[in-house]
């Protein structure tokens, strides 16, 4: 399902740096946590996440801003931000990420399928981004191309450790 030989790169540099990542999911389902429990001896690193699908556990849980999220039905940059840092400090981890978006095309969505994705690093957010869809993309394709294309990403940033 998941690129082996990234995972196991992510693994070893998190390892060698004694550094650990959380996970909050919207849009991916799980799809992340199931990546990074894959990795060879994931207790070390992989702390832990949570799923959160509707605006209130996002707020209750997350503590995203409550007004931004019913603006923007929960799904910004900013608030994938603020999921990120929240995580982190939720699982006291060096580092975390968090996606929300749309895995389907509805009218909060205008129709079109996309993701927002941030990754905290000690205090930084060095990814913020929004990641685009073809329309009419299968929603568990969608979730797994938003997983794998946030997995790249981390990838990337932990690039000088590999």
């Amino acid at each position: 399902m998941f690129q082996e030989t990234i995972l196991q790169e992510i693994g070893h540099v998190l390892h060698s740096r004694k550094e650990t990542i959380a996970v909050a999911e919207s849009v991916t389902s799980g799809f992340l946590q199931l990546a990074f429990s894959q990795i060879p001896e994931a207790t070390t690193i992989y702390k832990g996440g949570i799923t959160t699908y509707c605006i209130e556990e996002k707020i209750k849980l997350l503590k995203v801003d409550a007004t931004e999220a019913e603006v923007e039905n929960c799904v910004s940059q900013n608030i994938t931000e603020q999921m990120a840092k929240n995580v982190a400090g939720l699982f006291n981890t060096t580092w975390a990420i968090a996606t929300t978006g749309y895995a389907t095309q509805v009218p909060e969505s205008e129709d079109k399928q996309f993701a927002y994705c941030s990754i905290y690093h000690k205090g930084d957010l060095p990814v913020s981004k929004k990641i685009e869809l073809y329309p009419h993309t299968n929603p568990k394709d969608a979730q797994q191309f938003y997983a794998e294309a946030i997995l790249f990403e981390l990838h990337a940033l932990l690039q000088p450790g590999l």
